[in-house]
Order: C-alpha cells, then sequence, then structure tokens
C-alpha cells in the first residue's frame, strides 16, 4: 500500500487458481480518496469497463462491478472510516484483456468487470460461464432482441456477420452450453432463433449431445458419416474429422448433405425449446462460407 498526498493505493495480483482465466496474473489498484458528502462512490479507472447497454446487474454509465463486490468494497470501507470517499478501481492492461472476453458483446466499454455472485471463488469454471453467458441473453432482452443468434464461438461469430447483418446485442457465443442456453431461451417471448456455426459442433445437437466440450461429447463424425449415407446413397470416404468429411464430396452433395443435417438439428432445437418459437439453422464451413441450411433467413439480412 502506498499513502501520498491524492490518498491511498493498494495494489493486489489476481491468482484465478483452476479457472482458465485471461485475468489470471493481472494486477487490480484501488486509490482511495476523501471526497464530500457521506457515500462511498466507485469509479472505473484504466483498465475497468463502463456499463453501456441495459439488462446487467449494474445501471448503464456506471463502473462494471457488480452488486456483491461493490458491497464488499463498502463495507470494508466503513469497516475503517464513516467518512465519504471515491474509491477508482484499475486495472493495468483491461484495455486488451477485456476483448478476450465477454464484455464487448455485454456493451461493457473500456476494460474488464470486477465479477462476483457470493465472494467466494470456486474452482472450474462451467459455472461462472453460465453467469457471462445469462448476462448476455438478459441484455439481449433488455435492448428488445427478437431475433437471436447463438453461435458457438468465434467462428460463428465472424461467420454471421460476414453472412448476415445483425446488430451486436443479437449475437450470443454460447460455447458449449447448448442445453442450459436453449432451455433459458425458452422462457423468453423471441421469434425465431438462428442457430449457426460449424457441423462439427452442431452436429452434436442432432444426435442429442447439448453439452457439445470434447470431454463431455463425442465425436460428430460417426454421426455425419451414417446421415451422409443415407442421404447421398453412398458411404463418403473416411475422415477424422467433419470437416474432412464435407471436403471429401463434390459441392452438390456437400450442400444437399448440409441442408439435411440443418433440418434434423433445427428439428432438435425446436422440440428442445418446447416448440415456443421457430428455429432456423446454418452451417458454415471453417472458412465461414456457406454449407447448407433450414429454415427462414430473412430476419437477419
Amino acid at each position: 500500500m502506498d499513502s501520498g498526498e491524492n490518498g491511498f493505493e493498494a495494489c493486489v495480483r489476481k491468482d484465478a487458481g483452476d479457472d482458465p482465466d485471461v485475468t489470471d496474473g493481472c494486477s487490480i489498484k484501488v486509490m482511495v480518496q476523501w471526497t464530500d458528502g457521506h457515500d462511498v462512490i466507485l469509479r472505473a479507472g484504466r483498465g475497468v469497463g463502463t456499463v453501456t447497454k441495459p439488462g446487467l446487474s449494474v445501471a448503464p454509465g456506471e463502473p462494471a462491478v457488480n452488486p456483491v463486490p461493490r458491497r464488499m468494497i463498502r463495507t470494508a470501507i466503513r469497516d475503517i472510516t464513516d467518512r465519504a470517499v471515491v474509491a477508482t478501481i484499475s486495472i493495468p492492461g483491461g484495455e486488451e484483456l477485456a476483448s478476450k472476453t465477454f464484455n464487448p458483446r455485454l456493451g461493457i466499454e473500456g476494460g474488464l468487470s470486477i465479477l462476483g455472485t457470493s465472494g467466494i471463488v470456486r474452482p472450474f469454471s462451467s459455472a461462472a460461464l453460465q453467469d457471462a453467458l445469462k448476462c448476455a441473453l438478459n441484455v439481449a432482452v433488455a435492448c428488445k432482441v427478437k431475433f437471436p443468434v447463438f453461435v458457438p464461438g468465434r467462428i460463428g461469430d465472424k461467420a454471421v456477420k460476414k453472412l448476415f447483418r445483425p446488430a451486436d446485442e443479437q449475437v450470443i457465443e454460447v460455447s458449449n452450453e447448448w442445453g442450459f442456453m436453449l432451455d433459458l431461451a425458452a422462457e423468453v417471448d423471441f421469434e425465431r432463433l438462428l442457430t449457426l456455426g460449424h457441423p462439427g459442433k452442431l452436429a452434436k445437437l442432432m444426435a442429442g449431445w447439448w453439452d457439445t466440450h470434447s470431454s463431455r461429447s463425442p465425436s460428430a463424425v460417426p454421426a455425419v458419416m451414417e446421415l451422409a449415407e443415407r442421404v447421398l446413397g453412398s458411404r463418403p470416404p473416411e475422415s477424422l474429422t467433419v470437416e474432412g468429411v464435407f471436403r471429401g464430396l463434390p459441392p452438390a452433395e456437400q450442400r444437399k448433405l448440409a441442408d439435411e443435417l440443418s433440418a434434423r438439428i433445427r428439428s432438435k432445437i425446436y422440440n428442445r425449446i418446447g416448440q415456443r418459437f421457430d428455429v432456423t439453422v446454418v452451417l458454415v464451413t471453417m472458412a465461414r462460407d456457406l454449407l447448407g441450411q433450414d429454415g427462414d433467413t430473412s430476419p437477419w439480412l
């Protein structure tokens, strides 16, 4: 801790433990200064984001510090003094790190978030990921999105922007949490959902694997090979990847197989959400080109 004419500054280095967290090892600094009034005021310093969209637990214009850490900060300060203070939180390098998180999609600009729902760090990141995905869905709802887009990750995100014209808040990267996110979406008054991604990931949904992580679901190759044999009348050349299965086919057969695969994925998703709203499925290559589709895509054009 350092003190000076401007106030007191403390710094800690984050240890993310077992979480695969991009912020592991980064420094978090807080400068505390006296001010007029009676309150504890939080400010976003360099590397800490500011909320710009509705739907999060913090109002637009406020520093991206969740309610629980806000309460913990205030409690810690009030344990020491009743005077009014300004606490400015900064994270060196936070602007660059934030680009690797969900923050840009959530409308958090300028840096990272100070998160937390219990004040307790739990190992493994599934719950943290689900919390972030829930926030993304809440932002979409608050922004009155009626035609959301679910993609597995960056390939899908770039492909949907190449092929269509969605707003940022429409597109949600669901990672491997398809069952979790579809169940949440089924509770919302959406009009149609676009699911877009590479068949290596989305074909797992056809087989009923709603957690598509490679350690928790099998390869989609056998299911795609079996479908290809039914649709095309012959078995494609053997391949270790779904991308390889499609590359081994002539263009017309690629499209025929991808359209049928899209239709089957669409049916599975439609039933998973209890037929609450219609679904469109679009499959793309690793190069982000259209491979096949099923359903109306006009809401995103």
